[in-house]
């Protein structure tokens, strides 16, 4: 038998040292650094001291919620706005290259630039929406300030920063439909919500997949839109894991947030990898 050539791995070599300097080492070395007791200048080895603190904080169950409830809420809601305007997007509508950009601006934008922006336009008493609120008889709300609206607030701005993404992968994923199955189903009398329903949907389910695991993957690791707007305020009411993480860290518990790291992690793996293997089975029962 001929032996292979080693050359074209020569080509992957590259990457997979990224991956290995930039991932696989930093990865491992903080599930050591969880079972530890650090600072900048020594490590003493406490075993799953930190997990079973962290654990125990008294606030970590508020933060799982909040986390998981965000998380639930964009990936949704970015999921079927990116759907419905990818569709109005490209049904040949007046403006549409104009619109599209329109809708995906904001992908482009900081984080921390959005957040403070809508920080101050959700300003209870001199933020631009509660004064155009008020200008029409409508009391607004404190968006940022009541403690039950807090977390949702910043979910919508997440969604609106976040859907010309999701919008842009539907599109993607819609011009790769020919249109010989629209045309079928025409002839045989589907009307067109039957064609989104047994056409469209099923035929854009890669997209799907992909909007789905992204934005959910997005939405349980958000940290920054959430810092910049309300710091997990008022009170702990919007704090998610990321934020409670970093708390620790300013606090100076640099093993214990770690821990709370490594748990982060390990809790979007487990939600993620079983979604994205039934997602991917359920396009081939479509």
């Amino acid at each position: 038998m001929r032996r292979q050539s080693p050359y074209p791995y020569w080509f992957v070599l590259p990457a997979a040292v990224v991956f290995v300097v930039l991932f696989l080492v930093p990865t491992g070395a903080s599930f050591w650094f969880s079972l530890t007791n650090w600072d900048l200048f020594e490590a003493r080895f406490i075993g799953l001291e930190n997990y079973r603190q962290f654990l125990s904080e008294p606030f970590l169950l508020r933060g799982l919620t909040n986390t998981i409830i965000f998380a639930l809420v964009t990936s949704g809601a970015k999921t079927v706005l990116g759907l419905l305007l990818a569709v109005l997007l490209t049904s040949g509508i007046f403006a549409q290259g104009f619109l599209r950009s329109v809708v995906f601006f904001p992908v482009l934008v900081s984080t921390i630039g959005i957040g403070l922006l809508f920080a101050e336009m959700m300003h209870p008493t001199q933020g631009v929406i509660n004064v155009a609120l008020g200008a029409v008889g409508v009391g607004g709300p404190g968006w940022l300030t009541n403690p039950a609206l807090a977390l949702y607030s910043v979910a919508l701005v997440d969604i609106w920063r976040g859907v010309g993404l999701a919008t842009l992968i539907y599109i993607a994923g819609l011009a790769s439909i020919s249109p010989e199955y629209y045309e079928a189903a025409k002839i045989d009398g589907a009307t067109p919500f039957q064609q989104f329903r047994h056409v469209t949907i099923p035929l854009v389910w890669p997209a799907t997949t992909t909007v789905m695991i992204l934005s959910l993957i997005g939405g349980l690791r958000l940290f920054d839109l959430i810092w910049a707007m309300t710091r997990g305020g008022p009170g702990f009411s919007s704090d998610v894991l990321a934020s409670v993480i970093y708390k620790q860290y300013q606090a100076g518990f640099y093993g214990l947030s770690t821990a709370g790291n490594v748990i982060l992690f390990l809790l979007i793996a487990t939600i993620v990898a079983p979604l994205a293997y039934w997602l991917n089975r359920r396009a081939l029962d479509l």
